[in-house]
């Protein structure tokens, strides 16, 4: 397990590096793994799982619904799925999902149609904090019952349907929402459609695809996803790959740190999540892909980074679900790029760990780097690469992992004296993050 409550010391701004580095695997991919493996038939292989506390608290959880899940050597596990509708508690069994919401909404939308669920649920405090508003309302249409009633944030109870019957949704930006509906409605009676109005993260279609009797994808103008209840699955041999949004933060370290190369292996290089590379690359960014493999339809390859000058960043509203774990480092690099960067349909990023617009927008301050919210639109007066020796930015304590890593670039990459407090939240997604910036020529200083 990982230290606890830390803050993070900063004061020396790194010198230009070329390495090669591997990320840490994909959390996206890895939550859904083991959900997908515990309600499948036989035994599911999950190879470079992530080992982060998100995922912990997703193993922790499923061990506590009856799943037997057997850790082969470092990263590798075997996964002995019930099937639909098999997993178990007793009665008022507490589950605590950490700080994921991911996990979440996805093992929420699996226990809302499994039969005999009565449980107490709840995250850490910031998860806590999040609304839960349209995952209630959503899993509350399958038969589900969420007390106390008009409550919408955890600690909750959730009650399951005694008989749940498959609907239509019409998707919007969450991929997490969309994920909960298909769980439901593997295990409801009838058909559940969803139809996307926007293109969002598609794992869970992809590690479902093999099972064409229980689901099928529609791609014409519109995306539609046909989910048939009460159809078992198939077991899966999953390997996962490395974190594109974990490897985002590296990216932009490299592109901006003068006279630096870098070589990403194994990145996830799936379309639904490679919106911050597409918006980099229009702005002049050297960045090349090769080595492209797939593994249950998920493209992986290696990333090639190059230290490059870049143009204001301009982003607008079409890019917020392909990039939306990114937009903090974008923030970051706005602010060190000469000229005005402009964000649109962004509002969101409010209901996030933190409210990451206006977060970012107090440490940007703090290096005299102003920066405008209006109208859904948030604007950045980019000063260049600056050097700020002279200045300091502190970040409280947030629990909130993308605020962590995208103020600690922005102080290696300017010198600041910067204190980041709780910096112990990276582990949840990234626990290699520090041990990769060290073998880049970072220096901090970790203090209790």
């Amino acid at each position: 397990m990982f230290s606890r409550d830390f803050n993070l010391i900063i004061k020396k701004k790194i010198s230009p590096f070329s390495k090669e580095i591997e990320v840490d695997s994909d959390k996206s991919i890895s939550i859904r793994s083991f959900l997908i493996g515990s309600i499948s038939q036989n035994i599911t292989s999950v190879t470079n799982a992530l080992e982060s506390e998100d995922v912990f608290s997703t193993i922790d959880c499923l061990k506590k619904l009856g799943v037997r899940i057997k850790k082969k050597n470092s990263k590798n596990y075997l996964v002995y799925g019930k099937g639909l509708g098999s997993l178990y508690a007793k009665r008022n069994t507490k589950l605590s999902f950490g700080n994921s919401g991911t996990l979440a909404r996805l093992l929420l939308g699996i226990l809302s149609t499994t039969p005999g669920i009565e449980l107490n649920v709840s995250g850490d405090h910031s998860l806590n904090k999040r609304s839960m508003q349209k995952l209630i309302k959503l899993l509350s249409e399958f038969g589900a019952t969420f007390f106390p009633k008009n409550r919408n944030n955890f600690p909750l109870k959730i009650i399951s349907s005694s008989m749940p019957i498959g609907f239509n949704y019409n998707a919007e930006v969450s991929a997490q929402l969309k994920s909960a509906v298909i769980f439901g409605g593997l295990n409801s009676y009838g058909e559940t459609n969803i139809f996307e109005k926007y293109k969002s993260r598609d794992h869970t279609e992809n590690m479902l695809i093999k099972n064409t009797k229980a689901i099928k994808i529609f791609n014409k103008r519109k995306k539609i996803i046909r989910v048939f209840g009460k159809n078992q699955l198939k077991p899966m041999k999953i390997k996962v790959p490395g974190d594109p949004s974990s490897a985002a933060f590296f990216t932009a370290l490299t592109l901006l740190n003068e006279k630096s190369y870098l070589k990403i292996k194994n990145v996830c290089l799936n379309k639904t999540r490679t919106g911050f590379y597409q918006i980099l690359k229009k702005q002049g960014a050297r960045i090349k892909i090769i080595n492209l493999k797939k593994n249950f339809n998920e493209p992986k390859g290696d990333i090639i980074v190059r230290s490059s000058k870049l143009k204001p960043i301009k982003v607008d509203k079409s890019f917020y679900v392909n990039s939306t774990d990114e937009y903090p480092i974008l923030f970051v690099m706005a602010s060190l790029i000469k000229g005005t960067s402009s964000f649109s349909g962004i509002g969101d990023l409010a209901n996030k760990e933190s409210n990451r617009i206006i977060e970012m927008q107090k440490v940007l301050k703090q290096l005299g780097i102003k920066s405008k919210f209006k109208k859904n639109v948030l604007k950045i007066y980019g000063k260049g690469l600056i050097d700020a020796n002279n200045k300091k930015i502190l970040v409280p304590k947030l629990g909130d992992h993308r605020i962590c890593m995208s103020a600690f670039v922005l102080s290696i990459l300017t010198g600041a004296k910067s204190k980041i407090k709780n910096f112990d939240t990276v582990f949840t997604s990234s626990p290699s993050f520090l041990k990769i910036m060290k073998t880049l020529g970072a220096k901090f200083e970790k203090k209790n």
